[in-house]
């Protein structure tokens, strides 16, 4: 089935100037697409950090073991490119009418066709915190410093606010580095949200058996000290009480970065909507033939949920960006983006591998589960609909369910090579 051509897009219109704000993966991966696909005319990459592009799922892990080096993170070089490239200029509102992007430093960029990649931003605390040993991890200057605090010659109690992939990730490195460390989450176990109750058992049990304390149902309130944290105050069933700690992780989740696009006319909804070919909406539901968005500050339509889902994914980072830039080219003959989402992750040794909307899921079946050997294998289904598959230690199993999910969505759908 064809999608309408967005009004005001004219059958082989290609936008001359564009522009990509947010200079992360998806931004990298969708001024690559746009050369690749022919785009020959200026391109501009903006990105709010002073870094060029680079590799951020290694921050959580290999960047604070000291596995891996900055340098190590950098992705593609792009010179060859022959960019405009601008960093450390962060986007501070978008004019829709008059087609121009506003910066921070008071330039403007005009633009025939913008990529929106802002990514998002570390949930904010609402309260006053210590000057220093407070910390979020989302850029590489976030992991130097929380890198810093983490050194194994000085020991440290962590203490960490949330028990999604970020906490849990951060709390096996710590705990392999020497240090206490005390996860505190609202959740009935840590990641049960996004991967149901058994595979978060699971992961429980490899945290408690390292040494990290796990306080269920309870949420951080205060994070008491001046120079450094002295404790922290927790709330649950049984009231309130303090927590030792002198090093505190806030990894409370993030936030789509929609706070530059107040006022330009766009739809905005926890994340910035796209339709299923990557077009942003206006606030009236209209796809703009101008304006595509790919990575975490995007919220679309998926055929295996109901409503419009943000992946915070590296994999739907880089392939949304293929469709964005696709599409930008071509509004008469977009191609429809319906992922088959992936991601993975390494908490102590065990290597979990995920794909598909587990988050959605109103069923799971445990088809493997042998905490001896570290092994896991577990199916999520929706309305009686495989919709997602996680493994521990058993990556082979993946290939399957991967391409099952994808013959399930990928009717019709032209494929991006």
């Amino acid at each position: 089935m064809t999608a309408p051509t967005p009004a005001g897009a004219r059958a082989g219109e290609r936008p001359e100037r564009i522009v990509v704000v947010g200079a992360s993966l998806a931004g990298l991966r969708a001024a690559q697409a746009l050369r690749e696909a022919g785009h020959q005319g200026p391109l501009t990459l903006i990105g709010a950090e002073n870094h060029p592009p680079y590799d951020r799922p290694p921050l959580s892990k290999e960047l604070l073991q000291g596995k891996i080096t900055p340098a190590g993170l950098a992705l593609e070089d792009t010179a060859p490119l022959g960019l405009d490239e601008y960093y450390g200029r962060r986007a501070v509102h978008l004019d829709t009418a008059a087609r121009l992007v506003h910066l921070d430093d008071g330039t403007t960029h005009p633009y025939d066709g913008l990529v929106i990649a802002t990514g998002a931003t570390p949930r904010a605390w609402p309260g006053p915190l210590p000057s220093t040993g407070v910390h979020t991890l989302r850029t590489l200057d976030d992991a130097h410093a929380l890198k810093a605090d983490l050194d194994p010659a000085t020991p440290r109690h962590l203490l960490i606010a949330g028990g999604g992939f970020i906490g849990c990730e951060i709390a096996s490195v710590a705990r392999e580095l020497g240090h206490t460390v005390t996860l505190v989450t609202p959740e009935p176990l840590p990641l049960q949200a996004a991967i149901g109750p058994e595979a978060a058992a699971f992961l429980t049990a490899l945290h408690q058996d390292a040494g990290v304390e796990i306080l269920t149902h309870h949420t951080v309130t205060a994070v008491a000290g001046t120079d450094r944290p002295t404790h922290v105050t927790v709330n649950g069933p049984d009231g309130t009480r303090t927590l030792p700690a002198d090093t505190v992780l806030l990894a409370l989740g993030a936030v789509p970065r929609t706070d530059w696009l107040t006022g330009s006319g766009l739809r905005i909804d926890q994340g910035l909507v796209t339709d299923e070919y990557a077009r942003v909406l206006d606030g009236a539901g209209r796809p703009q033939p101008r304006i595509t968005a790919a990575g975490d500050v995007t919220r679309f339509p998926h055929p295996h949920a109901d409503d419009l889902i943000n992946l915070g994914h590296w994999s739907n980072a880089a392939e949304q960006a293929r469709a964005a830039a696709h599409n930008l080219l071509h509004p008469h003959d977009p191609v429809a983006y319906r992922p088959v989402a992936s991601f993975w992750s390494t908490q102590y040794g065990v290597r979990l591998r995920a794909v598909g909307l587990t988050r959605q899921a109103d069923r799971t079946e445990v088809r493997e589960i042998d905490p001896e050997r570290r092994r896991l294998d577990v199916a999520y289904y929706r309305q009686g609909r495989l919709i997602g598959a996680l493994t521990a230690n058993r990556a082979a199993r993946i290939t399957a369910y991967q391409a099952q999910l994808a013959d399930d969505i990928s009717g019709g759908v032209l494929a991006l090579v």
